[in-house]
């Protein structure tokens, strides 16, 4: 069962990485310019959003199961994306 449950963790975070990349990969082609930039943050920001809330006690998005965290994977990387986007302008 453990191994199941470590499987799992990893096909998770591979999930999270392609939520952030296709975020990333969105952003880059309505910008135009540095893609590069929007892929890693876009990454960075589906990867940090629920380890964060998870750090604060928010254990909704462990029990609402793999969707409810894509979902707040692709909200963590639209702030990301949009937080950088408003800094440089």
């Amino acid at each position: 069962m453990e191994a199941f449950l470590d499987t799992l963790g990893a096909v998770a975070l591979i999930a999270l990485v392609v939520v952030g990349l296709a975020a990333g990969a969105i952003a880059g082609a309505v910008a135009g310019r540095n893609r590069l930039l929007y892929l890693i943050l876009g990454v960075v920001g589906a990867v940090a959003l629920p380890f964060i809330l998870a750090a604060l006690g928010v254990t909704v998005v462990a029990a609402g199961g793999l969707l409810l965290l894509l979902v707040v994977a692709a909200i963590g990387a639209a702030l990301v994306l949009a937080l950088v986007a408003a800094l440089r302008r």
